[in-house]
């Protein structure tokens, strides 16, 4: 397949530190590229470069053929951008949003209003297109921001956390949007803090941390590089975790761990049925109260852990994010 986005060789420091350190990324057209990675990963730095944003001390960027850095004008002709927080003038209407967007493209009075009742129609906004933006739903806003994206039909679309603070049918409107896309033809380069939506949406996905690729692949890909069942006990209110800790390192595979707080043990398993029964009768044996225990596939959230050191709900945030080392240097 050919390739609408590759990144090779990233290289972008602020100060004496270095936000990405050799960062590499291809992205087949027609497909959903994932980009993963705790706050400070330097994900949007990346993102800031793929979109002409923001110049790397080393590498290079091509999108649909174009090198990035030696014509950026070009690019940016190549690539919609929708961030975390949807770009739209509040005191114009959705139409008005859009026609300003296609005349700033270029496109004629009568291309940009043909254009933007065709995006207006294809995000199901007909029936607010003269009503201030300024009045939209969150969910609206986002859909009105990511039709701007599209005014000029690009070949790649960069979504740095689209769905950001949108209520569940928002989320679920936001991916049927994201499908349609890609069934287009569209590529789609997909920066998310919910890894339940990677695992839905993206073909393949690129986990960063501290500047650095620490994995590759799809979604099964991934969850299969990290092992085996995951047994979670359950344990009473107050109980000392210690004993299940011991228990559950004798009967799985490696080191257990405690999540959510104390109360949730869990440790990597060859045969999850099996397992669970010996370690319900060994921590009983024990005198350890268990009052629930599952058997479950390593998820996405499983691989953030074992790739990153730190839960994914803990290593993202509803903040829009900066870089931490970029934060240090402008502080």
């Amino acid at each position: 397949m050919s390739l609408a986005v590759e990144v090779l060789g990233l290289v972008k420091s602020y100060g004496r530190v270095r936000v990405l350190d050799d960062i590499d990324m291809q992205i087949p057209a027609g497909t959903v590229m994932g980009l993963l990675g705790p706050n400070g990963a330097g994900k949007t730095t990346t993102v800031r470069i793929v979109t002409t944003l923001l110049s790397p001390d080393a590498g290079s960027v091509r999108v649909a053929g174009v090198d990035v850095l030696r014509d950026p004008a070009s690019a940016r002709r190549r690539i919609g951008l929708s961030g975390q927080y949807a770009a739209v003038d509040a005191n114009l209407s959705g139409y008005e949003n859009l026609r300003m967007v296609a005349r700033l493209y270029g496109m004629t009075q009568r291309q940009a209003t043909v254009r933007a009742d065709e995006l207006l129609d294809a995000f199901g906004l007909n029936h607010a297109a003269h009503r201030r933006a300024g009045t939209y739903s969150g969910g609206m806003a986002r859909r009105l921001d990511l039709a701007g994206a599209l005014v000029a039909r690009p070949a790649v679309v960069v979504l740095d956390e689209p769905t950001t603070g949108l209520d569940p049918r928002g989320r679920l409107d936001m991916w049927r949007v994201i499908g349609d896309l890609v069934d287009d033809g569209t590529t789609v380069l997909l920066t998310t803090q919910y890894l339940e939506e990677a695992d839905l949406l993206a073909d393949r996905i690129t986990v960063i941390d501290r500047g650095r690729v620490i994995a590759r692949g799809s979604a099964d890909e991934l969850k299969t590089s990290i092992g085996g069942d995951r047994l979670t006990v359950t344990l009473a209110a107050g109980q000392d975790a210690k004993p299940a800790l011991s228990v559950l390192a004798q009967v799985g595979i490696g080191e257990p761990s405690c999540n959510g707080g104390l109360d949730e043990v869990t440790v990597v398993v060859g045969d999850g049925s099996r397992t669970m029964v010996e370690a319900l009768r060994r921590l009983d044996d024990a005198g350890v109260c268990v009052v629930d225990a599952t058997v479950h596939r390593p998820s996405l959230d499983d691989v953030f852990l074992s790739l990153t050191g730190s839960e994914a709900r803990k290593a993202v945030s509803l903040e829009p994010e900066t870089d931490d080392a970029q934060e240090e240097i402008l502080s």
